[in-house]
């Protein structure tokens, strides 16, 4: 007697298989005492070490009509794996007909669950759109749209497609696949090296080559791909042996190769406003509602909250949706009660586009003596993880830049709160540089010397400049020979003159007279927006 793995009933060792294959349904034992158990085990021996002749099925000719036949079958393997429609043991199939009293005692089996699977996946997968149509917030795929005009002529190129998360890259990757009908294989830079790669390809040609279906590959996170894995894709992707799809939240300009990147079309999804998850997460309630118990709590005011919430990611706004559902089971839930145990996570990438893209909305907020977005910004870094000796070394930077000759004293106030920064870090260190920021933005500005260095180098530029002999007067004669040249000779040391004036060029001869830096601190345009 052992124990079935799946239901756990007591089964004859004998009998375990055809237990197994009836559904966990029949040859199940019944506890008894040991000289029933014993006798028990005696049985039929299991169909997989009968003959041939003793497994075959009767003819129609040998069954009755009040039990109709069952289909037949194919055997059972010796390495134990069950046969697809095989519902009863062939070691009862020779007999034809099952007796009344087997009928009766077999209780019916249970349906299995169809939705099993599908139900186990998160509500965002649950809600994937499945045509262009159910595709919310982008239109590159609305009804006028450049990509959707591709799909539909059936003529999809190569392409790159760079968005936030959440705005449905992948979604409409394997959407196209689906109505064009081509052969669609997802990768990732994980676990697909150049091997399998070229293993792909391989298929790809021969699927086209035998039947003329396409290949489309979808490489999700594609930035992540090392530059061996990108340059595998130009070959099969310039040939048209493969449709290349990738998908990327970081800017393909530095992410992707050029070579691949001119072989691609590139295609901007938009991020998703507010209004769009407003109606994704409507859909989803009317899909999905009727599976969760009707909640007073879940009303319009929570489905705004969590599309502010969801920071135009639809994903996140699904997983927020199925969670507040779940949490409005509890007992004397409450709304409040729902959005306190939402945790908020900052849309925020220290390595990626949202890195550069608040520091220089920080340096500009500063710039624009607008103490109230530039404490915005710091505090989305401070509480995001930015390293904050990064954004003390910009302060440094902006107190030259920006502020410069207005107030001299910033550029001290600057590396001072990068001292502080160093030496106690946060979050205490966050007062220093808030003290910073609010003193810079209100301070003074000007840009003289920045603007005066730039013009400098821009003279570097013109023919013949860069290299022009520095006057001899000024040139350094520390040996003899360099003294016997002229070297130093007619200069004239300021400190010995009355205010330190004197007559004296200190520019190449061919760049006499040029000027750099201009007179005003601040440029002379003038702004129409202003009232």
């Amino acid at each position: 007697m052992v124990s079935c793995p799946i239901c756990e009933k007591p089964v004859s060792s004998l009998k375990i298989n055809d237990h197994i294959d009836s559904g966990c349904q029949r040859f199940v034992e019944e506890q008894s005492s040991p000289t029933d158990q014993q006798s028990s085990q005696k049985g039929p021996v299991p169909s997989m070490f009968q003959p041939s002749s003793a497994r075959k099925v009767p003819s129609h000719s040998s069954l009755t009509q009040e039990s109709p036949p069952r289909p037949s079958t194919i055997a059972r393997p010796l390495n134990g794996k069950r046969s697809f429609g095989q519902d009863v043991p062939l070691s009862q199939q020779h007999n034809g007909v099952k007796s009344s009293s087997e009928e009766a005692a077999e209780p019916r089996p249970k349906r299995p669950k169809i939705n099993a699977f599908k139900n186990a996946a998160p509500l965002a997968e649950r809600m994937r759109p499945k045509t262009l149509d159910e595709v919310c917030g982008q239109d590159l795929v609305g009804p006028n749209g450049v990509l959707r005009g591709l799909i539909e002529q059936d003529r999809v190129p190569s392409m790159i497609l760079w968005g936030s998360a959440g705005t449905g890259k992948t979604t409409i990757a394997r959407v196209v696949a689906s109505m064009v009908g081509s052969r669609f294989v997802e990768i990732n830079s994980t676990s697909s090296g150049v091997a399998e790669c070229k293993k792909i390809f391989g298929e790809a040609r021969s699927e086209l080559g035998l039947t003329g279906r396409k290949t489309i590959i979808f490489c999700d996170e594609i930035h992540r791909f090392s530059k061996s894995q990108q340059d595998v894709f130009l070959g099969p992707v310039e040939s048209g042996q493969v449709t290349l799809i990738g998908a990327t939240t970081e800017n393909p300009s530095f992410k992707v190769q050029n070579a691949l990147l001119s072989r691609c079309r590139t295609f901007t999804l938009s991020k998703l406003s507010d209004q769009d998850i407003v109606s994704i997460l409507q859909r989803a309630l009317e899909i999905e509602g009727p599976s969760y118990a009707p909640s007073e709590l879940v009303d319009a005011e929570l489905i705004a909250y969590l599309a502010r919430f969801a920071d135009g990611d639809a994903r996140t706004a699904l997983n927020l949706l199925e969670l507040a559902m779940d949490l409005s089971k509890r007992p004397n839930a409450t709304q409040s009660d729902i959005k306190s145990a939402l945790t908020k996570t900052l849309v925020y990438d220290r390595a990626g586009d949202q890195h550069y893209d608040t520091i220089s909305a920080f340096h500009k907020s500063i710039r624009g003596s607008d103490p109230d977005a530039a404490l915005y910004y710091l505090s989305r870094m401070i509480q995001s993880g930015e390293d904050p000796l990064y954004i003390a070394r910009r302060l440094i930077v902006v107190a030259s830049e920006d502020i410069g000759l207005a107030d001299n004293t910033m550029l001290t106030l600057a590396i001072s709160t990068h001292a502080a920064v160093e030496k106690i870090g946060l979050p205490e260190a966050r007062i220093n540089l808030a003290h910073a920021t609010v003193a810079m933005a209100l301070s003074k500005k000007s840009t003289r010397a920045y603007r005066g260095l730039n013009n400098a180098f821009a003279a570097l530029n013109e023919p013949g400049i860069a290299g022009l002999p520095i006057p001899i007067h000024l040139r350094n004669a520390p040996t003899k020979l360099m003294k016997e040249l002229g070297y130093g000779k007619e200069y004239k040391y300021n400190p010995n003159y009355v205010d330190g004036r004197v007559q004296q060029d200190y520019l190449p001869e061919k760049l006499a007279g040029r000027r750099f830096l201009e007179d005003l601190d601040l440029g002379t345009k003038h702004d129409s927006d202003l009232h």
